[in-house]
């Protein structure tokens, strides 16, 4: 309480000090309105204002709706770009107002780039949900480190199961079923398949009853939607394989052709199809370099990961390739 008050007793001074402040500067009939400015402009500059971590004090950035067009310059791909625009708002939002917010299932580029940009954010904590380690589609919670202290419980997870030994179903057909019922892709997160017995998927929390009381057939098969907790999702760490190769160069063509063991010309007619993405965002040009960490999906030869780089004696580059099998 005693803090509260203290608090409370510091803003009225200050608020006395800048109406004292305008009235000696400006007429009595403008007054009011200067005296709003600038405490809009004093608190905006406030809240601009952070101490940083372990290597002592630093200026961070504060998403200001004029900042922000400047923080997505690094976002390639306008749509992932628009999507990130709306986190960041949302963000700021949730960090003025002391609440957290939280967003709809986002595609693993939107995730990627929103997390990257809002870690060089002031006064805002955010946390990427999917419901299991590995999960590609996660929701991002966003608020005031102060408000958001622990994982939201904004994903809950459903069982789809079946008789699917003489007729097999794919991602599609689950999603499609999922679909069908009348909701929103951005409301479903991962489907991990089950195999025979069926499927369990993601979902936000809020169509949980509606779904178990409206999905029952995946194609031709009966199914039964179940709620289960999380920690009963049935997943498997991907299974990889590790090799190197040397190459002249990180053109995406040279390293990843010999990573999914195709010419270097399919490669770049794969790349004109628009069927190569790397870190999930479609690439155009033949030209483009990759880096470790990267992620290379091709359309039906599947995912590569680029590991550690380093440079041989004669200038060329040595690349760790993980091809996901």
């Amino acid at each position: 309480m005693a803090t509260a008050t203290t608090s409370f007793g510091t803003a009225w001074s200050l608020r006395r000090a800048i109406t004292h402040a305008f009235a000696l500067s400006h007429s009595h009939n403008l007054r009011t309105n200067a005296n709003l400015t600038f405490q809009r402009t004093l608190t905006s500059h406030l809240l601009s204002v952070s101490t940083s971590s372990d290597s002592g004090a630093s200026k961070a950035v504060q998403a200001s709706k004029g900042e922000v067009d400047v923080l997505l310059k690094g976002v390639g791909e306008k749509s992932v770009a628009n999507e990130v625009k709306h986190v960041l708002e949302m963000a700021r939002r949730a960090s003025l107002k002391r609440e957290i917010l939280h967003t709809n299932f986002l595609t693993p580029p939107v995730v990627k780039e929103s997390m990257q940009i809002l870690e060089k954010l002031a006064d805002v904590k955010a946390l990427a949900q999917g419901g299991y380690p590995q999960a590609e589609r996660c929701r991002i919670s966003v608020g005031h480190p102060d408000v958001l202290t622990s994982d939201p419980d904004v994903i809950s997870a459903l069982s789809l199961t079946g008789n699917f030994q003489f007729e097999p179903c794919s991602h599609g057909d689950f999603l499609g079923s999922i679909l069908g019922t009348g909701i929103a892709r951005e409301k479903v997160g991962d489907i991990i398949l089950q195999g025979e017995q069926g499927a369990q998927i993601i979902v936000v929390p809020e169509l949980v009853e509606f779904l178990t009381l409206t999905l029952d057939k995946v194609r031709n098969v009966p199914v039964t939607c179940t709620k289960i907790p999380l920690i009963s999702l049935d997943y498997e760490p991907p299974r990889t394989k590790s090799f190197k190769t040397i190459e002249a160069s990180l053109r995406v063509d040279a390293v990843a052709s010999a990573g999914f063991k195709i010419s270097r010309s399919k490669l770049v007619d794969m790349i004109s199809n628009g069927d190569v993405r790397i870190n999930w965002i479609r690439i155009t040009s033949k030209g483009t370099t990759i880096k470790s960490g990267d992620l290379v999906s091709v359309s039906g030869l599947g995912r590569l990961k680029i590991g550690e780089v380093n440079t041989t004696k004669k200038g060329k580059f040595a690349v760790e390739l993980i091809r996901f099998l």
